[in-house]
């Protein structure tokens, strides 16, 4: 972002350009299975249900109201039921190896005639526990032996024209041994998170506390959330500074709220809001005592799932500068004042109007946006957002923490709570692993081996070994800008090739030993298709150097396909401490060889080489923010073979299909003024690539561009000092 003015991984082979088939869902059992499982002749005494409460994925579900998470909710009254199609299956993953013992399937009407008990230690490779053509329905109970970690139902043929039905999926057994330890889910929530009810004193003296330690910190160690539990607070002003998260325990924004405002400005820094990062505002009703609240923020500060009774101001007080920003899921029922902001992305929402542009508004799936009019109106707008789904948030069900995970929408377009029910799955706390500052890695995978999610309480965590993501739907949350600091060079967390994890709301810190990266989603050559329940990257921020000397060769690589990027800021600092064109080196930024990754709100800034690179066929970008490094000390520094600057954003030549729209890339080469970029994007020229609403900027003609993509696009040199964009509208 800009302070003044106006606003070693090697490169993949290149991608296949064939999307693989769509993997069956039957997993045909290995001869050289780990375990075998005989019919036991009586149940082993006194076993422990294991699956309540367990991940469980399935091969279909019937509707939205029918997952397979109702099969082991301990519920009688709510099921799983399948598609009307033959096989079909689910899965539970008990979390750690157990000693099996018995199987109970309480079937609904629609039952099966002929199925399978299969089980498996890693969730790939199967073997037969129990097999039956004669299926009773009714309350089936299986007597088995033998250990495992995963358990399935594998229905091969139906009773009836529906699909699969299971009031329960039940699992007895015993753990321990192999499995180690038992880790508690759930508890407290430390000190940093601080809850409020109506009847709560003292909570504007709390509020004004906490801004006081955070307006200014922007590189402190200091982490708070405040949380508000449904009803009315009435005369709050919440500031929030930096580090700060807060947010409504309702189900809806409406649950919650405050007859005041939440607000952010930047007296701190002179009026200047681009600095205002690292917060941020969610699951609120707001009705500002002006009628208007203000949100000046810039880079990695989220505004979700509000209700603002009124209007939105983007500006500082005074209409200094601005670099933001990120609204989604949200409601504005009045103006949204852009002003001074000079860039902004707004995703599945409802707004009242919008005013002005300066030079990159883009909007996707948002009632009320204004039309395409780029370059001038600087407007870029979808009608709707092709995939989404909302970030996974903490709430009240009377007194019981829950984290509500969205359900996955297509086509999306306005709120998803504003009318009826919001769509989704509910997950009580006690199955998350609650972090709290001292937590070790070893800790943490070993909550995620147990089947555990992942609650990050506000803190700063030090890891000496990377955490491991390997259970499909894990959820893996932070509080309060949550920050994990990889030591000793290693990558602070990997996401296996598996389907639906959820990653959201925290922030990797790059230490002081160069790692090979920071965050891997999938491994290399990862090649599983999960389109039908994507991994979503959410609110995830990567910062190198700043608060400290730091460096990685590439920031976040994703391997995996069908990704979802929703909003992240990868940032190599120009400011702050540890900060110097070798001191915080970090070559690449953003690493995509995965196939059908969709981004929408990608925010990627100062690499030493490429910002972004994309390898992997019909990738999407909806909203992009980039500045090259300030700091490069000559021209020689950024020399790519014979081309002048590496770009902020490349599609390799090896890829045939790529759409991106409403793409910005800055320069502000201080420390050299003469340099050149000879372009902003680069891209093969190939019929199914298409760029839209593309511009270039000379901040204060510290350095040019050339041409704005390719060789095309004109020259910021004629513009000289003025900060005017180039812009091109569409490319080829």
């Amino acid at each position: 972002m800009p302070t003044v003015g106006i606003p070693s991984v090697a490169p993949p082979a290149p991608r296949r350009s064939a999307r693989r088939g769509v993997v069956g869902v039957v997993v045909t059992a290995l001869a050289a299975a780990l375990l075998a499982f005989a019919p036991a002749q009586e149940a082993e005494a006194a076993p422990v249900l294991l699956s309540q409460g367990k991940p469980v994925t399935a091969s279909s579900q019937e509707n939205s109201g029918t997952p397979a998470s109702a099969a082991v909710d301990g519920d009688t009254g709510t099921r799983w039921s399948s598609a009307f199609s033959d096989p079909q299956w689910i899965r539970v993953d008990l979390g750690a190896t157990a000693t099996i013992s018995q199987v109970e399937l309480r079937w609904e009407a629609a039952y099966a005639k002929a199925y399978r008990v299969e089980t498996s230690q890693n969730g790939t490779d199967w073997t037969t526990a129990y097999s039956t053509t004669s299926g009773t329905g009714g309350t089936e109970t299986l007597n088995v032996s033998g250990t495992a970690r995963y358990v399935r139902m594998l229905g091969t043929a139906r009773a009836t024209g529906y699909g699969y039905s299971l009031w329960e999926f039940k699992v007895y057994g015993s753990t321990g041994g192999d499995g180690g330890p038992t880790l508690p889910g759930g508890g407290d929530l430390g000190p940093n998170v601080h809850v409020f009810d109506p009847s709560t004193p003292g909570i504007q003296a709390k509020l004004d506390e906490v801004f006081k330690q955070q307006e200014s910190a922007q590189f402190g160690s200091g982490r708070h959330a405040f949380f508000f539990k449904p009803g009315t607070y009435n005369g709050l002003n919440a500031q929030i500074g930096f580090y700060t998260q807060i947010a409504g325990l309702g189900l809806r924004p409406d649950d919650t709220t405050i007859n005041g405002d939440v607000t952010v400005d930047a007296g701190w820094f002179n009026g200047n809001a681009t600095q205002n990062f690292w917060r941020a505002a969610e699951n609120l009703a707001l009705n500002p005592v002006s009628g208007t609240n203000r949100w000046a923020v810039s880079q990695a500060a989220s505004f979700r799932r509000m209700h603002v009774k009124g209007g939105l101001n983007l500006a500082p007080n005074g209409y200094g500068w601005a670099s933001g920003g990120y609204i989604a899921d949200t409601k504005v029922d009045g103006q949204i004042g852009n002003y001074s902001q000079q860039q902004w992305y707004t995703r599945d929402s409802a707004i009242g109007g919008w005013s002005n542009s300066v030079w990159n508004q883009v909007f996707s799936g948002v009632e009320g946006a204004p039309a395409t009019s780029f370059p001038e109106p600087r407007y870029t707008t979808l009608n709707t957002t092709p995939i989404s789904r909302e970030k996974p948030f903490l709430y009240l069900d009377g007194n019981e923490y829950k984290v509500f995970a969205p359900a996955k929408r297509t086509d999306a377009r306005g709120t998803t709570w504003a009318s009826g029910t919001p769509q989704g799955e509910s997950i009580p706390l006690s199955r998350f692993y609650v972090v709290k500052p001292g937590t070790t890695a070893a800790t943490m995978n070993a909550a995620l081996e147990q089947g555990l999610h992942l609650l990050f309480t506000p803190g700063v965590y030090h890891v000496d070994r990377t955490i491991n993501v390997n259970r499909a739907n894990t959820i893996v949350l932070g509080l309060g800008l949550a920050t994990i600091i990889p030591d000793n060079g290693v990558t602070a967390m990997k996401v296996a090739d598996v389907d639906g994890v959820k990653l959201a709301g925290f922030l990797i810190d790059a230490g002081p030993v160069n790692s090979p990266t920071l965050l891997e989603i999938g491994p290399q050559g990862a090649a599983a298709d999960h389109a039908a329940n994507p991994t979503t990257v959410q609110d995830v921020y990567i910062r190198i150097g700043g608060a400290g000397a730091g460096k990685a060769t590439t920031s976040m690589v994703v391997n995996s396909d069908d990704v979802i990027i929703d909003h992240t800021w990868v940032w190599r600092a120009d400011h702050g401490e540890g900060v110097g064109w070798e001191t915080n080196r970090a070559d690449y930024g953003v690493r995509v060889n995965g196939d059908d990754v969709l981004a929408t709100g990608l925010f990627v800034e100062h690499f030493n080489k490429y910002d972004v690179e994309w390898y992997g066929e019909r990738g999407r970008t909806i909203f992009y923010q980039n500045e090259k490094a300030y700091d490069a000390p000559n021209q020689a520094a950024i020399q790519n073979g014979t081309t002048k600057g590496y770009a902020a954003y490349r599609v390799d030549d090896s890829v045939d299909t790529h759409e991106a729209w409403g793409l910005g890339s800055y320069c502000n080469y201080n420390v050299d003024p003469s340099i050149r970029q000879d372009h902003g994007f680069k891209t093969p020229v190939k019929p199914g690539v298409k760029f839209h609403s593309l511009l270039v900027v000379s901040l204060g003609g510290m350095g040019h561009y050339n041409h704005v993509i390719n060789e095309t696009g004109a020259s910021t040199v004629p513009a000289g000092t003025s900060t005017v964009p180039s812009t091109v509208v569409s490319f080829p």
